[in-house]
């Protein structure tokens, strides 16, 4: 289906962006992920629903999309936004720890699920433990709940005993594979992140400190000052270098929220890695593309939603630190992502991806993206209104 949106010359006012998206999550989104999005008789959240809406409940489930749901119900059930948000989130984490955590007796969550709740991939998959992790702490911070935070304590357990690498960070997982990645290493900063906002405990500070020094010694270029994607075992860049500019967008939030825990000044990093997104941008629509190269140029003139989410969180946390212009051009960013993604037949469901014609490239309405809208609206209400 083509984004007939593209040519749009006029529309609602970028202005008011941020109260229509609150009320798309609040009155479309919550509702039909906790109902159609999830699967009353095997339990669990599906992964993705047809184009219609209908669930496809025969898809596998990956385990990261299991923490991703989790985490929005009890992230909206933390901004009062949906009062069942918080029984929601409980069930399906009640789901995947009864599921995913150690069904074959080895520790750690396992990667995927069959539709029926058996174990269809048991490889320990880092980039999954860091979304478990998220989804623990968004759920710790509703209730303190003391048995939320022996399992918060026992994942980082698992990741320290199990998964750390001699060459700093973490692995790619159990068995361990190449090449190594950024995401994983930017997802687990994240979650330190929140498990710091849930806890107040000063070690989540430091575990922090160790993804900001990673990315300051190996992640990070400051020559030419992009985020390598792909590393060898001992983090040496694997060349032609991969840049995704949704990354660089999301490490801007990312910094902005270390600063914020820490004091540890990150306004350097955060303008350069925005600059250098910025360059990767479609001409058509103003939308981030899936990949560029080192020099700038775009590789892959296709578009995910996500990246469009994060550079709307990039401008929003430069607004929050005070940028001048910030604050309209995280509008101007949201407003991209409903008319491109978010118009879509199905209340509640997204595009997922255009090629540069403007055409969808996925047929289905993965429940991945949720976290991705959910996580750009709250920080938008917060910072934004």
């Amino acid at each position: 289906m083509a984004d007939m949106q593209t040519a749009a010359a006029s529309g609602p006012s970028d202005a008011d962006v941020v109260g229509r998206l609150k009320r798309r999550v609040i009155d479309h989104c919550l509702p039909l992920w906790c109902t159609e999005g999830w699967d009353g008789v095997a339990g669990g959240f599906v992964d993705r629903l047809d184009p219609d809406g209908r669930a496809d409940r025969l898809a596998p489930r990956r385990i990261f999309v299991q923490a991703r749901q989790i985490y929005c119900y009890a992230k909206a059930a933390q901004m009062g936004w949906y009062a069942e948000g918080r029984e929601i989130a409980l069930k399906g984490l009640d789901h995947l720890l009864t599921k995913a955590k150690a069904p074959d007796g080895r520790p750690g969550f396992v990667h995927r699920l069959t539709a029926d709740g058996g174990v269809l991939d048991a490889r320990r998959d880092t980039y999954d433990h860091a979304f478990v992790l998220l989804a623990l702490a968004t759920v710790y911070g509703l209730d303190r709940d003391a048995q939320v935070r022996s399992e918060i304590d026992a994942l980082l357990a698992y990741l320290d005993g199990h998964l750390r690498s001699p060459n700093g960070g973490f692995l790619e997982g159990t068995p361990a594979s190449l090449p190594r990645r950024q995401n994983p290493q930017m997802h687990l900063f994240e979650a330190m992140i929140a498990v710091f906002d849930a806890t107040h405990d000063l070690a989540f500070q430091q575990r922090a400190g160790e993804f900001f020094a990673l990315f300051l010694a190996n992640l990070y270029d400051k020559q030419t000052q992009v985020l390598g994607e792909y590393f060898e075992d001992d983090w040496s860049r694997i060349s032609p270098i991969s840049v995704e500019p949704g990354h660089l967008a999301e490490w801007v939030w990312l910094l902005k929220g270390f600063e914020r825990i820490t004091g540890c000044p990150t306004g350097r990093y955060r303008g350069e890695l925005l600059a250098s997104a910025l360059r990767y941008r479609d001409e058509a629509t103003g939308c981030l593309t899936d990949e560029g190269n080192v020099e700038g140029r775009i590789r892959r003139h296709s578009r995910r939603l996500w990246p469009q989410s994060e550079i709307a969180k990039a401008w929003i946390a430069q607004a929050e630190a005070g940028e001048a212009g910030a604050a309209d051009e995280a509008r101007a960013a949201l407003a991209r992502l409903e008319r491109h993604y978010l118009s879509h037949p199905v209340a509640g469901g997204w595009y997922d991806q255009f090629d540069r014609d403007g055409k969808s490239l996925v047929d289905t309405i993965p429940a991945s993206s949720f976290y991705h809208v959910l996580c750009a609206v709250t920080e938008a209400e917060q910072v934004l209104q």
